[in-house]
């Protein structure tokens, strides 16, 4: 990757699910590229697109055509295992649903993607331990999600999210589950990833007060770009 490439760039990305008379064409030529440290609000109604590029920008599904570049490497050429590396080093997941163990602690749900590079134990529960601190949850460790709040188990999971540094951090509806002022905490939070540890944040959501924190928007409608703009209110 050249310095003037961008981190990502979707290129002509289609995606068709079932064939024949029963094929729906979910993307129709998604054009988007993503610089470094960039802050992107994904919207558009239900059915426009914006989770199946979720999907594909997490490596957790493949388009039918078209080019995804990550750092110049083609993504789509690449074999599952590889995409699953590219998930493991590079990218952190939060979802609406927060999607924590409910029979674990918070400290062994934060340690699970060290779990799964194989770090010492010594480094994972240091390393987790660093990240709850980070998310405000110093002295939680040792709590299950049944223990916890709402806000609190999405700080569990971004903690998750950013505890093996990645590059990028994929957040699908972060706030869709809470109250509007647990909401902002959570947006301050992820905003404050993003300013002071240089982490892309690729954001869908459909509620635009959480969409002003973003530096971008972009709008998806029946499986386009409609609209890509800088945020004006975020300076």
């Amino acid at each position: 990757m050249s310095i003037s490439d961008p981190l990502i760039r979707l290129t002509g990305i289609t995606k068709t699910y079932g064939s024949g008379q029963a094929a729906f064409q979910a993307l129709k030529g998604i054009d988007l590229s993503i610089e470094s440290g960039d802050f992107v609000a994904i919207m558009g109604h239900s059915g426009s697109g914006k989770s199946t590029t979720m999907n594909i920008l997490g490596c957790l599904d493949t388009p039918t055509g078209g080019s995804y570049e990550f750092q110049g490497v083609h993504v789509e050429r690449l074999s599952r295992n590889q995409r699953a590396l590219l998930r493991r080093y590079f990218l952190g997941f939060v979802f609406q649903g927060f999607n924590l163990l409910s029979r674990t602690t918070a400290l062994e749900n934060v340690e699970l993607p060290l779990i799964y590079r194989g770090e010492p134990a010594a480094a994972r529960h240091a390393a987790a331990r660093a990240a709850l601190a980070q998310v405000g949850l110093q002295g939680w460790e040792q709590h299950t999600p049944a223990e916890l709040s709402g806000g609190q188990q999405q700080r569990v999971a971004i903690a998750r999210a950013i505890v093996s540094r990645p590059k990028v951090l994929l957040a699908d509806e972060p706030t869709g589950n809470l109250d509007t002022r647990t909401s902002e905490e959570i947006m301050d939070l992820i905003g404050n990833f993003n300013r002071e540890h240089g982490i892309t944040v690729l954001m869908v959501t459909h509620e635009p007060e959480m969409a002003e924190y973003a530096k971008r928007v972009v709008n998806f409608v029946d499986g386009k770009v409609e609209s890509d703009s800088c945020n004006g209110e975020v300076s």
